[in-house]
């Protein structure tokens, strides 16, 4: 009885002492489940998500989540439907993903920081930090912007941005990256300092976008776009990744689905052009880290 009642204690024990993330439901058990994979869009970060002239949520980031969508299908062998979650704020979709509230946020600039509480995937496209300036301010260059007034969303652009540019600029904090267009638009500021792939998407986005430019040439850094997860989900994050790869091996490969999701956004006719070759290399490096890269699939996208 007491040996009986010991193994039961133990039991119990073992039961208790196992971490609580470790029991809880993974998102690819909740998905089998319900059915519904809850996802983080923003409306209006052109190109990557954004409602377009016939009101319906389109993009970069919004088009690989349907490639996830049919990937967790294809694993889960059930239909599959994406629950959109168009909150504006990052703070609150980050935290939203750290209490399980949503399984997936893309369109996100990787940090470290970040990535102590959240995991990422594999980054699925590259921009950088620029500014958003009138043509006529005849800011063209970064010596220009010496002494001018320029726009940042603290909590969105690195410090290491935000200290090469304040060297030479008077930084204003700005809440949102609507308020920075205004501000532009109104003069109250000089230039607005942000992701230079959303800063030329919405420039078109105004009602003169040729009286604006986005400026330098070159970006002051460089950053990987991917998605956040749950930490610790390593099958999600797995069939995450694998669309991913499966997405940029398409347009390595010629696939059309993929090459015209690819041009749409990014190619010589879309909304932020962007060298075929620079595609192409950033794929190659990404694919690379996961799958062999056949010799045919070097040759250069038209």
């Amino acid at each position: 009885m007491l040996k009986t009642l010991s193994a039961s204690l133990l039991s119990l024990i073992a039961i208790f002492a196992v971490p609580a993330s470790t029991l809880a439901e993974t998102v690819m058990e909740k998905v089998s489940k319900t059915g519904v994979l809850s996802v983080g869009v923003r409306t209006d970060i052109v190109p990557f998500s954004y409602v377009n002239d016939k009101q319906e949520l389109t993009g970069y980031s919004v088009e690989l989540l349907e490639v996830i969508r049919q990937q967790l299908e294809e694993d889960l062998g059930r239909s599959v439907r994406l629950d959109y979650d168009t909150s504006e704020n990052f703070s609150e979709r980050i935290q939203k993903v750290i209490d399980k509230k949503l399984d997936l946020v893309c369109d996100t600039v990787f940090t470290w920081e970040r990535d102590k509480y959240v995991d990422f995937s594999l980054g699925y496209g590259v921009s950088g930090i620029k500014v958003l300036v009138k043509k006529d301010s005849n800011i063209t260059n970064p010596e220009a912007l010496r002494g001018k007034r320029i726009g940042f969303i603290g909590n969105l652009i690195k410090e290491r941005s935000i200290d090469t540019l304040s060297a030479n600029i008077t930084p204003v904090s700005i809440a949102t990256l609507e308020e920075g267009l205004q501000a532009v638009e109104t003069g109250k500021i000089d230039g607005f300092a942000f992701d230079s792939a959303i800063l030329e998407g919405m420039r078109q986005t105004l009602a003169s976008p040729d009286a604006y430019a986005v400026i330098p040439k070159e970006a002051y850094y460089n950053h990987g776009i991917a998605c956040m997860v749950p930490q610790g989900d390593s099958r999600f994050l797995h069939t995450v990744n694998y669309a991913i790869v499966k997405m940029m091996d398409g347009y390595l490969t010629g696939d059309a689905r993929y090459t015209e999701m690819v041009n749409r956004y990014f190619g010589k006719d879309g909304i932020v052009p962007i060298d075929p070759d620079r595609i192409r290399n950033f794929f190659e490096v990404i694919v690379i880290t996961r799958e062999q890269i056949p010799p045919s699939t070097t040759s250069p996208q038209k």
